[in-house]
């Protein structure tokens, strides 16, 4: 039983790179469902081995015919987060630049050109485990929830989010809903929770532009910070 353990273990962080193609790599990513936490370093953080086409023949031919490279790695950076993510793991800007020989400006800005054109978010780490100050996937998966009522399920599949992921942004933003509601102050607020003052920030922010997108919105004749909270509890289920 303990063999069998050990060399389960071994094929786990060591797959055999036989099978792979000369265009292919094997890269250690977090695991999509690792919790982070402040100062968690990689060393304690759950990996998952994935399979990566660094350059796939369709990117061989494209660029023969003529598309410009700039182009081809434009796709290519969707492509090897997507890839990651549909084995379990995540990768990070940094991950994808240095795979793709780009730096990670240049990812940054790839990143939102692809998400602008599909209306889609790109499953990043940044994004899936709540890290780095960017506001665009909380901010696009609560107005999924909100403004367009859609469930849960539907949220994960349009943002490639899991459900524990959707559900702890809509629960954020409920509890300082509730605080704002009694006039409590970020730092009260951060005491209450349990939640970083960052995020406390970032939470008041998407309140306040909610608030500038939708000056009139009620419900049932509810004013518009209760009629947030009335839909996150009501679309909040899985």
């Amino acid at each position: 039983v303990l063999v069998n353990a050990i060399r389960s273990m071994i094929d786990a962080f060591f797959p055999s790179t036989s099978h792979l193609r000369s265009v292919q790599t094997i890269w250690s990513a977090v695991h999509k469902n690792e919790q982070s936490s402040y100062g968690k370093t990689i060393t304690k953080s759950k990996l998952t081995p994935v399979i990566l086409d660094l350059l796939p023949m369709e990117e061989i031919k494209a660029r023969s015919e003529g598309t410009r490279l700039r182009d081809i790695k434009h796709q290519a950076v969707a492509r090897l987060f997507q890839q990651a993510y549909n084995q379990d793991g995540v990768l990070t800007n940094a991950e994808v630049a240095l795979l793709l020989k780009i730096s990670p400006s240049t990812v940054s800005k790839y990143v939102t050109n692809w998400e602008k054109e599909h209306a889609a978010l790109l499953p990043r780490r940044g994004t899936i485990h709540d890290m780095g100050p960017t506001l665009t996937h909380k901010k696009e998966i609560l107005q999924k929830l909100i403004f367009d009522g859609k469930s849960v399920e539907a949220v994960c599949r349009e943002t490639q989010h899991s459900p524990e992921a959707v559900l702890r942004y809509s629960s954020n933003f409920k509890q300082v809903l509730m605080c704002r509601r009694k006039g409590l102050s970020n730092t009260e607020i951060a005491f209450a929770t349990n939640l970083s003052l960052r995020l406390i920030e970032e939470y008041q922010k998407l309140i306040d532009d909610y608030a500038k997108q939708h000056p009139s919105w009620e419900c049932d004749g509810q004013p518009w910070l209760d009629n947030f909270i009335h839909q996150l509890e009501k679309n909040s289920k899985l």
